[in-house]
């Protein structure tokens, strides 16, 4: 068993759940409401409105071909209007244009008001079609910011008491009040139900689909650092020969310098150009990153680049430990940078809010290797635990408990566990005892040993 211990450190502002002020300003406000702006385009609108229309005039030419009373010419009026307000919409905008948020709002309002018409003339609320009303709120649900929605779903409710109070005399008026105020309050739960169900999805697709940009982001970012140690290598390659070249025009200046001050100036010129070359020689010691022997590492260097970052912090003690099972041979696992990204976000959040200790151990048996990250702090709520690894979603009580007082986006365990199963990883989060947080991973020791796939 081989152990590795050192003190820790805090790490720089920005990391996995530490944006920069850009980020912080693009971020959405998803407390108050979601994103502010309409994702409804004009082509929607058009489309589903001629969809609207056709069904309506299937419904009451079956009304008119059954003998169903109802007064068809105002009817008949009613969807010629919207129609007619169709084609003009169709045709004054490109359909792509998405449409603004309260022209999508009188859009959707007015086709809630062209249904309640149409269900008034025809039995009022006790008309099935009155469900037609769920519709305009439904997508405006999926496609608008919050406030705009509840007009929707305040018009559409206003319209299903009305339609229950006032008939028109064809037929509605035999039915008893008490049935059609059930009707109208079935009809406002349906909007209330589906609306809100359809919201949440909404929320929670667009949460996760920008949650997932910033991963990519991360991933790349982590990418594009593996491959500094080919380009550092290549670079020392080239500037080797002009180098050399400086040094010698340098030494040859300086012998045949006709003053003290040029030879001093040479001779600077020479220093400078080793120096560059030693800076160079040390960068080409690095394999790069291409190279097999570089790309992988013992569970003892992965343990040792994870806690690196946090030597030098007051306070805590950060210690490593890796372990393994009897007669089983240690792996070598591939150097991947969602791994090393991943654990150091876990070592960080334990660092700062750990009381005195953090404790990495790494394991290891004939079947898997795994990862895990202890400290003595206070753990996680109970509310935070039950959804730790979803974005937006802050990883402890409250940052009054940790060293940096920092409150991040809530997307660093987010991250840190997507990159972790890509690798084909399980992660779990719980809390140790008596107390502090415990953060796992386990793989498959066919999906990170070398040699393993």
């Amino acid at each position: 068993m081989a152990s590795i211990g050192t003190s820790a450190a805090p790490r720089p502002a920005a990391g996995l759940d530490r944006p920069g002020p850009e980020a912080a300003q693009a971020e959405p406000d998803w407390r108050s409401g979601g994103g502010r702006d309409s994702r409804l385009r004009l082509r929607t609108v058009v489309t589903l409105r001629w969809l609207l229309i056709g069904l309506e005039s299937l419904a009451l030419a079956a009304g008119w071909a059954t003998g169903f009373e109802a007064p068809y010419p105002l009817c008949a009026a009613v969807i010629g209007a919207t129609l007619w307000i169709n084609i003009l919409t169709g045709v004054s905008s490109p359909g792509q244009r998405v449409c603004s948020v309260w022209e999508a709002t009188a859009h959707l309002s007015l086709d809630i008001l062209q249904i309640a018409a149409l269900v008034f003339f025809t039995g009022g609320v006790v008309n099935p079609f009155v469900l037609l009303l769920i519709a305009p709120v439904t997508l405006g649900a999926a496609t608008l910011p919050r406030a705009p929605v509840r007009v929707l779903g305040a018009l559409a409710c206003v319209a299903s008491v009305v339609l229950a109070l006032l008939l028109w005399p064809h037929g509605a008026a035999q039915v008893a009040l008490s049935h059609r105020a059930l009707a109208a309050v079935a009809n406002i739960a349906g909007i209330a139900l589906i609306a809100g169900c359809v919201r949440q999805a909404a929320e929670e697709s667009t949460r996760m689909a920008l949650a997932l940009d910033v991963t990519q982001a991360v991933l790349a970012r982590e990418q594009r650092l593996s491959a500094l140690g080919a380009l550092a290598a290549a670079a020392a390659h080239e500037l080797g020969t002009p180098l050399a070249t400086i040094a010698i025009v340098a030494k040859e200046l300086g012998r045949e310098a006709p003053t003290a001050s040029v030879k001093e100036d040479a001779d600077l010129l020479v220093a400078q150009a080793d120096r560059c070359r030693e800076i160079l020689r040390r960068l080409t010691e690095t394999p790069d990153a291409s190279d097999e022997v570089h790309e992988r590492m013992s569970l003892r260097q992965l343990v040792h680049e994870v806690i690196e970052p946090h030597a030098g912090a007051k306070g805590v003690r950060v210690e490593a430990i890796v372990t393994g099972a009897a007669g089983v041979k240690a792996p070598d696992i591939w150097r991947m940078p969602e791994i090393l990204h991943a654990l150091t976000s876990f070592v960080e959040n334990a660092v700062d809010f750990a009381n005195s200790e953090v404790l990495v151990t790494a394991r290891f048996d004939a079947e898997g290797v795994s990862m895990e990250v202890r400290d003595d702090g206070p753990g996680f709520s109970a509310e935070v635990l039950a959804k730790l690894g979803e974005p937006y979603v802050t990883t402890r009580p409250g940052a009054e408990g940790s060293r940096t007082g920092h409150i991040g986006m809530g997307l660093g365990f987010f991250i840190a566990k997507t990159l972790l199963e890509r690798t084909g990883a399980v992660v779990a989060f719980q809390n140790g005892r008596p107390h502090g947080a415990v953060v796992s991973a386990r793989w498959p020791r066919t999906k990170i040993e070398v040699g393993g796939q």
